[in-house]
């Protein structure tokens, strides 16, 4: 499960509700797909905008349309208590293991974030995936924290910021933590730009938002990448090259992921949560660009 390609889909919705059955569909096709695992309600399916009541529904649709492929749920909250009643809502829907970001208003001490993630093992009958994602969370783990919260007896991985470009920095850093966690704790690359980097660097797996909309494509390259054929897996991502542009250009992969799938028929319009807004007028000429450069249909 937390091996190979975790693939992370959209959570279709407008502001009436989440459109079950484009979501549904999106889960099918990435089981058809046969992806490693399957993450929801991580930051691609816009978790911090859902309530409960939605994020257990999501969850249940997930596992419910994931056939075999195991189901990691994402369970970020601004509170412990929440957290806890995300993971028993979670673990109801038979998830195979869970998310958690150390998501704060308050600037978070490493003493805060680790008695977080203790409280929250102390709950689970599953394995936990600590999401280290200081762009949205604005909490930044230093390598020692991770060591720390990797020997919690529910903790199996650790995913990782974006790594550096150049690869023998990127084998360093993967090098220095992997140091520092227990063997049986995997890493795993987050940023599809340089997640064929990651993973040719020593990741374990590929936490992947490409992947929640592609997985044949992501597939290919954590494929390659895992095999040791590293001039591929860098290969199939160079040709990725005029999404990664896009991503750098509009803040990132959610709202450009967004837009294909729209454009593409994937998902309805409008497909996020407000305020947030997928791209339209000439940023959306340039997405079409892109899918027809790449020939996706």
């Amino acid at each position: 499960m937390f091996t190979g390609l975790s693939a992370f889909p959209l959570t279709p919705m407008n502001e009436q509700g989440i459109r079950e059955d484009e979501f549904s569909g999106l889960v099918e096709r990435l089981a058809k797909a046969q992806v490693d695992s399957i993450g929801v309600l991580g930051s691609t399916g816009s978790y911090a905008y859902l309530s409960r009541e939605e994020r257990a529904r999501v969850a249940r649709l997930a596992v419910d349309s994931a056939g075999d492929v195991p189901v990691i749920v994402g369970i970020g909250a601004l509170r412990t208590r929440d957290v806890l009643a995300l993971a028993e809502d979670a673990q109801q829907a038979g998830a195979s293991g869970v998310l958690l970001a150390p998501v704060s208003y308050q600037k978070l001490t490493d003493d805060e974030v680790f008695s977080h993630y203790e409280a929250v093992c102390r709950s689970l009958s599953v394995p936990l995936c600590v999401y280290d994602n200081p762009g949205t969370t604005h909490f930044e783990f230093s390598d020692e924290l991770h060591g720390r919260i990797a020997q919690l007896p529910q903790v199996q991985s650790i995913k990782i910021p974006p790594v550096s470009t150049d690869l023998n920095a990127a084998r360093e850093r993967v090098k220095r933590l992997r140091a520092l966690v227990p063997e049986d704790v995997t890493l795993g690359i987050s940023g599809d730009v340089v997640a064929a980097t990651g993973l040719i660097s020593g990741c374990d797996s590929w936490y992947s938002v490409l992947g929640g909309l592609f997985p044949e494509t992501a597939l290919a390259i954590t494929r390659a990448a895992r095999a040791g054929d590293a001039q591929t897996a860098q290969r199939l991502s160079n040709e990725l090259g005029p999404l990664w542009t896009l991503y750098r250009e509009y803040g990132g992969s959610l709202r450009v992921i967004a837009t294909v799938a729209e454009i593409l028929g994937n998902v309805s319009s409008p497909s996020l949560p407000l305020p947030l807004e997928t791209l339209q007028g000439d940023a959306r000429k340039r997405v079409e660009q892109v899918i027809e450069q790449l020939k996706w249909d």
